[in-house]
Parts: C-alpha cells; sequence; structure tokens
C-alpha cells in the first residue's frame, strides 16, 4: 500500500495485481472493473493471434450485434423529419450481469435481429413503391405532354431554324404541313416518347442530329416536380420528349441513342383515343401506388420511432459488451487451474475499492468462487496516472500535450493552474476583456449540466472543455487590468493622481508631480500622456524579464523534488547547482539590477540613470572598467566580474563533473570484479523464488528483460555536451523569448485604444436624433469588435503564446518525460451522448 498519501505534486503510486478469476464470474469481474474505471490490463497472450483468442466468437456476435445498431442509426439519421431518440440517462437499463446476462443477450441478439429484418424488408418495399411511382410519374408526364403537343401541333405555324447555331429556335424542327396534325389524319411518321435528365438534352440533341442527319423532329418540355431518390435524397430534374421520325431503322437508332444516354422510354400509341384511356388508367394506378407508398412511409417511420426509443441504450449495451470481450482476450487461461489468470496496473489506493468490486461481481453472479488479487513485485516503470477533476483537467491537459511525465516525476500541471492564467493576463491585461470572458466562461459553469448533454461542435466543445481555464484567464485579467489601470483603453481614477496639469496656453503641457504615490497600480495621469509609450514601453518590457526570469528559476527549482524522489545526489551538485549559478550570475542579476533601479528617485539624485541594456553588454565586454553613464550602485567593478567568472566556471562544471563521475563509479564496479546481469547463474531470495512457485513467474521474466537502462560511457559524455550547449544557450533564448510579454501586453492596449478612438470616441455626447443613432450603431459595432477581434482573437493568440512559455521555456529546465499513459478499462470515457 501507499505509504504517503497521493497529490497532484506528482503521479499516483501505482502497483502491478495478479487476479486469478474463475470462468463463471469472468465477464461478471471485467463489468464491475469497467465501471470503476481504474485498471488497466495487460496483454498476457502477445504472441497470440487475434483470430485465435478464447473469446474471438463472441466477439464476432457483438460484432454483428454492433452491425445492427449502426444500421438503425444510420438509418434514423437519413430520414426526413427527425425521429427522437430517447436519451441514455432517460432509458430503461438493460441487465447484461448475474445469473440472466447471458439470456439478455441472446434476447438483444434475437430483438435486434427481428428489427433489421422488417426494416429491411420495408425498405425494399418503399424503394420497390418508389421506384414503381417514379415509373408511373414519369409514364402520366410523357401521356400528357403528347397528348398536348398534339392539340398544340394542330393548326400551328412552325418556325424553321434557319441556323444550327441559332439558340432561340428549337433544335430538329422543321415546318410540316397542318393538315399531317389533323386528328382525323392517319399519321405516316412515328414517334418515340420518353423522359431524360434535363442536363443532358443538349447533347441528346445534337448526337441524335449527327446520328440521323437531320431526318427527324423533336420535341421536349420540363417537367416542374423533381424526382427523389429515395435511397440517397439527390433530387433529379428530368424532361419529356417525344421524336418524330420514319422507318423502323431510324426508330431503333433513336432507342439506343436514348437508352445509352440513360433516357426512359415508354410506349405512347398514336391514336388519340386510346392515348386518353392509358392516361386515366396511369392516373389510377398512380393513385393506387401513392395510397400505398404513404402506408408503407407511415409503417417505416412508426418502426424508426420505436426503434429511437431504445437506441441509446442498445448502442451502450453493445459497446460494452464489446469491450468486456475484448478485454478477456487479454487474459491467460490456466488450464490446471480452470481459471482466467490476469495482469494489471493500478492505483496503489484503489486496491481496496476494487477488492469491493471483485466481490460484488461474485455477488452478483450468484457464485461462491471470489475472484484472487494480489500485488506483485516488480521492477518495471508503471503507467504515469494524475487523478483529475472537473477544475484541473484543463490544465493538466495542456502540461500533457508537451509530453507525458514520468512515473512519479514532479507534475507541471498543478503549478500550471496558477502561472498559465496569470502570464496569460499579463498579455491580456485589461479589466473590461478579462470582466467579458469571465462572464462566458461563468455562464458555461452554471450551465455545464445542460451544455454537457449536447453536441456543441468541436470548436464550442474545445471552450467548454477549457471553461474553467477561462474562468481564470478572466480574473487574472482583471487583476492585471487594475495593476495597468485600463478597462476598454480607459483609465479608472480611484484615488487621487500623483500628477497635475496646470493650465497654460502652450500645445504641450508637462505634468507636474505633487509627491503623491498612486496606491495601487498605474498612475491614471499617464493616460492621454504623449510620452505614455516610451514609460509604459520601458515599464512592461522590464517586468517581462523579471517574470520570465522568476519562471525559469521557479521551473528550474522542480528538479530538486525529482532528484531526491529518483535518488540521484549527483544530479543536484552536478547539474542542479551549476545551472543555478548560470542563471542568477547573469539573467538574475539583471532582474535585480531592474529591481534595484526602480526602488531609487533619481529625481533626487545627481546621477543619471543608467541603461541596463547597456550596462549588460559591457560586462561581458570590459566587466573590470565600470563607465560613470553605466553606474547603477558602489561595488558594480568588483560584484559583476566574480558573477562573470562564476558563469564561466559553471560551463565546465556541467561539462565534466557528471560524467567524470560516471567514469569513476564504472571504474570502481570494473575493479570490484562485477559482471552484467544475466551473465551468471541467477541468485534469488527465498520469498522471490517462493512467490516464482506461487505464479509470479512472468512478473519476474519481465523484470528481467526490463532493468534500468545501461549507457556506456560515450553516451554520457554525448548526452552532457548537448545537455550544456541547450541549456546555456537556452538561459539567454528564453530570457529573450519571456519579452512577448512586454510585445504583447503593448500591442492589445493599442489596439484597445485605436478601437476607442475610431467607433465610440467620435460619437459621444450626441446632441440630435442622428447623433443617437450614430451612437447606438457604433456602440454595437465597438462591443462585437472588442468581443470577436480583441476578446477571442487576441485572446487565443496570448494563450497559444502563454502556453510556449510553458511547454518550451520552463518545461525544459525540469520535465523529464518519457512516461506513458495510464490507460484503464472504462465505460465512461466514450460514453454515448444524447
Amino acid at each position: 500500500m501507499a505509504d504517503e498519501y497521493p497529490n497532484p505534486f506528482r503521479s499516483e503510486q501505482m502497483s502491478l495485481v495478479q487476479l486469478f478469476v474463475p470462468t463463471e464470474v469472468a465477464h461478471d469481474t471485467v463489468a464491475e472493473l469497467g465501471e470503476l474505471g481504474n485498471v488497466q490490463f495487460k496483454d498476457l497472450n502477445p504472441s497470440v493471434n487475434p483470430f485465435q483468442r478464447s473469446f474471438v466468437g463472441e466477439i464476432r456476435r457483438i460484432d454483428e450485434m454492433s452491425r445492427r445498431v449502426r444500421f438503425f442509426a444510420n438509418q434514423i439519421e437519413k430520414e426526413k423529419d427527425i425521429v427522437p431518440i430517447r436519451p441514455l440517462y432517460d432509458s430503461a437499463p438493460l441487465i447484461t450481469v448475474g445469473p440472466r446476462a447471458a439470456q439478455t443477450i441472446d434476447e438483444l441478439d434475437v430483438t435486434l435481429a427481428e428489427h433489421e429484418s422488417r426494416l429491411v424488408k420495408m425498405n425494399d418495399s418503399y424503394q420497390t413503391l418508389s421506384e414503381r411511382t417514379k415509373e408511373l410519374v414519369e409514364a402520366w408526364h410523357v401521356l400528357r405532354e403528347t397528348a398536348v403537343f398534339f392539340d398544340r401541333a394542330q393548326g400551328q405555324q412552325t418556325n424553321i431554324r434557319s441556323s444550327f447555331d441559332d439558340s432561340s429556335a428549337p433544335l430538329l424542327q422543321h415546318d410540316e404541313r397542318e393538315a399531317q396534325f389533323s386528328a382525323n389524319v392517319q399519321f405516316d411518321l412515328e414517334f418515340v416518347a420518353g423522359t431524360i435528365e434535363r442536363a443532358r438534352i443538349p447533347i441528346f440533341e445534337r448526337v441524335l442530329w449527327r446520328v440521323l442527319r437531320g431526318n427527324l423532329y423533336m420535341n421536349h418540355t420540363d417537367i416542374v416536380e423533381p424526382f427523389v431518390n429515395p435511397a440517397t435524397g439527390e433530387e433529379t430534374r428530368k424532361n419529356v420528349f417525344i421524336i418524330f421520325a420514319h422507318g423502323d431503322a431510324l426508330l431503333s437508332k433513336i432507342r439506343k441513342v436514348a437508352e445509352s444516354m440513360g433516357a426512359t422510354l415508354y410506349p405512347i400509341d398514336p391514336n388519340a383515343d386510346k392515348r386518353s384511356d392509358s392516361l386515366r388508367e396511369v392516373t389510377v394506378r398512380l393513385e393506387d401506388i401513392q395510397s400505398v407508398l404513404y402506408n408503407t412511409g407511415l409503417n417505416r417511420r412508426a418502426e424508426l420511432v420505436k426503434l429511437g426509443e431504445s437506441l441509446r441504450i442498445w448502442q451502450d449495451v453493445v459497446r460494452k459488451e464489446k469491450m468486456i470481450y475484448e478485454t478477456l482476450n487479454l487474459f491467460n487461461y490456466d488450464v490446471r487451474r480452470k481459471t482466467l489468470i490476469a495482469e494489471a496496473w493500478v492505483p496503489t489506493r484503489d486496491i481496496t475499492n476494487i477488492q469491493i468490486a471483485l466481490r460484488h461481481a461474485t455477488e452478483e453472479s450468484g457464485t461462491n468462487v471470489s475472484p484472487i488479487l494480489h500485488e506483485l513485485r516488480t521492477h518495471k516503470t508503471p503507467p504515469t496516472f494524475i487523478r483529475t477533476n472537473k477544475f484541473t483537467v484543463g490544465f493538466q491537459t495542456i502540461m500533457d500535450s508537451y509530453g507525458t511525465a514520468k512515473y512519479q516525476e514532479t507534475n507541471p500541471g498543478l503549478f500550471a493552474i496558477t502561472t498559465f492564467p496569470f502570464l496569460f493576463a499579463v498579455m491580456f491585461g485589461d479589466i473590461g476583456h478579462g470582466f467579458i470572458i469571465f462572464c462566458g466562461a461563468l455562464y458555461m459553469i452554471l450551465s455545464e449540466k445542460r451544455l454537457a448533454r449536447q453536441d456543441l461542435g468541436e470548436i464550442m466543445g474545445q471552450f467548454f472543455f477549457g471553461r474553467y481555464i477561462i474562468l481564470l484567464m478572466g480574473m487574472f485579467s482583471m487583476y492585471t487590468g487594475l495593476m495597468y489601470n485600463d478597462i476598454f483603453s480607459r483609465a479608472l481614477h480611484i484615488w487621487h493622481s500623483g500628477w497635475t496639469f496646470p493650465e497654460s496656453n502652450t500645445t504641450s503641457i508637462t505634468g507636474v508631480n505633487t509627491g503623491h504615490v498612486y496606491p495601487l497600480g498605474l498612475d491614471p495621469g499617464w493616460h492621454g500622456a504623449d510620452n505614455i509609450l516610451v514609460f509604459t514601453n520601458s515599464y512592461k518590457m522590464k517586468m517581462a524579464i523579471v517574470l520570465g526570469v522568476t519562471h525559469m528559476t521557479f521551473a528550474l527549482c522542480l528538479q530538486i523534488p525529482n532528484h531526491i524522489k529518483f535518488k540521484r545526489p549527483v544530479d543536484i551538485y552536478a547539474n542542479f547547482i551549476p545551472q543555478m549559478i548560470f542563471l542568477q550570475s547573469i539573467f538574475g542579476y539583471l532582474a535585480i539590477c531592474i529591481l534595484y533601479k526602480w526602488s531609487i528617485d533619481w529625481s533626487k539624485t545627481n546621477a543619471v540613470p543608467p541603461s541596463l541594456l547597456n550596462m549588460l553588454i559591457a560586462m561581458f565586454l570590459s566587466p573590470m572598467e565600470i563607465k560613470p553613464e553605466l553606474r547603477l550602485y558602489r561595488g558594480q567593478g568588483v560584484v559583476q566580474p566574480i558573477l562573470l567568472l562564476l558563469a564561466a566556471v559553471c560551463v565546465p562544471w556541467l561539462l565534466i563533473t557528471k560524467p567524470y563521475i560516471a567514469w569513476k563509479e564504472m571504474n570502481r564496479i570494473h575493479h570490484q570484479g562485477y559482471s552484467g546481469l544475466g551473465d551468471g547463474p541467477r541468485d534469488e531470495p527465498d520469498d522471490v523464488l517462493e512467490a516464482e512457485e506461487e505464479g509470479d513467474g512472468r512478473a519476474i521474466v519481465e523484470d528481467a528483460s526490463e532493468e534500468h537502462e545501461q549507457h556506456d560511457f560515450g553516451e554520457v559524455v554525448i548526452h552532457q555536451v548537448i545537455h550544456t550547449i541547450e541549456f546555456c544557450l537556452g538561459c539567454i533564448s528564453h530570457t529573450a523569448s519571456y519579452l512577448r510579454l512586454w510585445a504583447l501586453s503593448l500591442a492589445h492596449a493599442q489596439l484597445s485604444e485605436v478601437l476607442w478612438s475610431m467607433t465610440l470616441e467620435p460619437v459621444l455626447g450626441p446632441t440630435s436624433l442622428f447623433g443617437w443613432i450614430a451612437l447606438i450603431l457604433m456602440g454595437l459595432f465597438w462591443f462585437s469588435a472588442t468581443v470577436f477581434v480583441l476578446c477571442i482573437m487576441e485572446g487565443l493568440s496570448a494563450f497559444l503564446h502563454a502556453l510556449r512559455l510553458h511547454w518550451v521555456e520552463a518545461n525544459s529546465k525540469h520535465f523529464e518525460g518519457g512516461g506513458h499513459v495510464f490507460n484503464p478499462l472504462t465505460f465512461a470515457d466514450e460514453s454515448v451522448r444524447e
């Protein structure tokens, strides 16, 4: 069991356990552990083909059930009118554990098969009726349009097409005698009638013109109503055509061309009376078949509504059953004991809950044989598991995206709860903008139960997942906005300003310091001053350096808990101490100089405030010589060379110390006569051999193949050289990288100022109706731009920069990584949404 109370400072302490599960309670045991969600099973059959495992038959059966459930879901989704689906939390549960579990699954299988059979038959009938309806509708249109054509043809003066390129007249039209279209005259020309897609009409005309050399007459008209494919829902628009030609050879060519282009031909009698009879007959049949189609559609929808009542619970049961049998396939079957043997990683603190779950599974199954659990001794590296809640999961996910921490390594996600929103707020500081995103996050938190059951989409889902991150970012932004004295680019006059501006007729007025110090934040007297950008530029740039050095120093200090936990005292004085001295002797010294320079009232001294950037450059170029304009304090000429010497000493200290200690240790072991592991006979203690006899043999063998990784001396030297170069150069680049705090803060303030001055400021103080209308319109535009540009777009930019500062600048100082994520069997992670 755990010797210490678990906390988010490190990952959970894990244990490798072995389970002996009787076959009659195996299903219920895995189901109970899946509901518990804190057991990661190992595959004890890595060499066995997936199709040769014990429960492959059950998995195939569940896959078939899953296919049927997916078929039902697809049919409901394709339905035009929305079919109501009962949510999972409102559905009656199916009991799939206990003595009646097998019977329940059998009944479910039969039920799904019956529903599928009925739905398939209804779909086939509906498809057949739809196709028949489509044919009758086309035939009705052909008969009607043919009759209309013949009626119009009588007494009509046709327009002769003068040119093939004249698109205003129908193609293939030619003049015929009026007497030809008389109802009392027998036709010498035969005709072909049918329907074709509207988009193919021009091509159809040109092909017929070339094939028949113009020896035909063609007319076509549009069918107004589109034809809808019941299977795909696609709409198709068609035209009715009638083509006159003389001779069987020409008619045969027309039919072949029409069929090759997807046209549907219908036999139309040339006699008008017979055409009328056919039209009446088709109309009656169409009404009958439409009535049957409507009733079939109602029955099909009733079946889908019935399926929607149970769809979610079926999906849940099938998903869980498949996960259970896939997990059972990871177990090893002991033929002698007729039990299933499993090995799994579990949080040590949850072993008691797991044992309670095993007893509960035994009671539910109605048997007296209980699964046996005991811990295994192992040197294998356990998975990394950091327990989170709805507040901390967002911050932990951000840190885990950088990499999975090593087992029991210091968890950077704990400190990111404070540092991440704070660094974001430094770049985003504004009371008004912070309040807007705070209100948005607060709304999502207050409505989280309702929103969690909805499909918010990919973008809104990400915002909802990070609602607590956004809440803290808004709170910290309001705090930094108070420090900047900035609310929508305006100043707050909470206390009296320390500056007064005397009245003057000149265009430029110089403020007078009254000696009063503004208690909190930036003095509002600076807002509106011509040199505010010069002041805030210097202030925020130096503040970014101080915050950056502080953040890197804190991240570097997180090495100490790791070195102590993993018993690596050599790394403390071979890595941590020289790294800390190197960082503080240069950049820590710069941060202290910034704070010291801020603490001096330079107006009361005769000295000129030195440029810290020039002072730092001169520290490297001429450390012994301090120019008067670069002198900040007494003894500067002594302190700076010492700090520079310490930084120079730290480089060989980092390069040589650890490889030298590793070389001495290797020589000491070699002189003592030790050889590599596995070269000689095994000499195990009695308790280990006894545990091996009791069934711990697999874990022991795996331990032998996964001892601590051994490195030769050359690898240690190369690694240390790379580590030293990376750290020394990284201190410079990372410190400069924190200047993004200054740059984004300045840019955000200027964007807010520009937006205010170009939208709301010109229309303030309206004196007429048009002035009030302009104020309302500009106010809406200003608020929309504030939300979408300054809060969302600028907020995302600041978010990404804060993310980079944690991943690169901070984590590179202490993060080791190399762990593997704890991936337990759980039914909660893939829950079916409403």
